[in-house]
């Protein structure tokens, strides 16, 4: 597949320091330590050590793989995709080591992939994770898979399908990111907004909320969203219809 690439803004760190696709590792790790008990921040810290020591691809599982399997016995649920992007980020998982985590691991191990990829993967060699996510029902991937490395990476057509397969799963579209900057002036988005908004009318059934805000966004007299310096954001001339 031929994929058009285009640097896009993403958002700037979450400020709250939980969303794993937008802390930096330094910040994930200050707030596991701050909430985790005394065993899990052992565990977490042993592991680290092991991902640190031994980085990489080592034979059929690595030992910082099987770490990733235990994440959520070892510190809770709600900790778990932070805990595997820090283990991910430790071992310098590249696109290779991310690809088979991904094919050989758990829905919530892959959502840890996706978390990781802005962190670990500077251009848009891990794009077919990305793709193969959007492809899935799972909301809590898809949600994942339309965060920051998307934003930069994802080629316009396949980023508008994204949005409306946010739109056709319920995913908030709050959860994509640099939604505001992309959206901006896309008439070929504001299009199949239009299309699938009529298709729903014509069945009887309620339009999304999300949509009729997302097709606000592609209003080509509204402000353009503040440049970010933070994230070195370039132009978005040129986008595909």
């Amino acid at each position: 597949m031929t994929h058009q690439h285009t640097a896009w803004d993403t958002p700037a760190a979450d400020p709250k320091g939980t969303t794993p696709a937008l802390t930096s590792p330094a910040d994930l790790h200050g707030h596991l330590t701050a909430h985790l008990g005394g065993a899990a921040r052992a565990w977490l810290d042993q592991a680290l050590d092991e991902a640190a020591a031994q980085p990489g691809i080592h034979g059929p599982i690595s030992v910082w793989e099987l770490r990733l399997a235990e994440a959520g016995r070892r510190c809770g649920p709600e900790h778990a995709d932070a805990v595997r992007v820090l283990i991910l980020h430790a071992a310098r998982a590249g696109t290779d080591a991310l690809t088979r985590v991904y094919s050989q691991g758990t829905a919530a191990e892959r959502r840890s992939v996706l978390h990781a990829l802005p962190h670990l993967v500077d251009g848009p060699d891990a794009l077919p994770l990305v793709e193969d996510a959007l492809r899935t029902n799972d909301t809590r991937i898809l949600a994942a898979a339309v965060g920051p490395y998307a934003a930069r990476h994802l080629a316009p057509h396949h980023w508008r399908h994204a949005v409306l397969k946010c739109l056709f799963t319920g995913v908030p579209v709050d959860e994509v990111a640099g939604l505001e900057r992309r959206a901006h002036a896309d008439a070929e988005l504001a299009r199949m907004l239009g299309d699938y908004a009529a298709e729903r009318t014509a069945a009887g059934r309620p339009v999304p909320e999300d949509l009729h805000r997302v097709l606000t966004l592609t209003d080509p007299t509204a402000t353009p969203p503040a440049q970010s310096a933070q994230h070195g954001a370039r132009g978005t001339d040129g986008k595909e219809s």
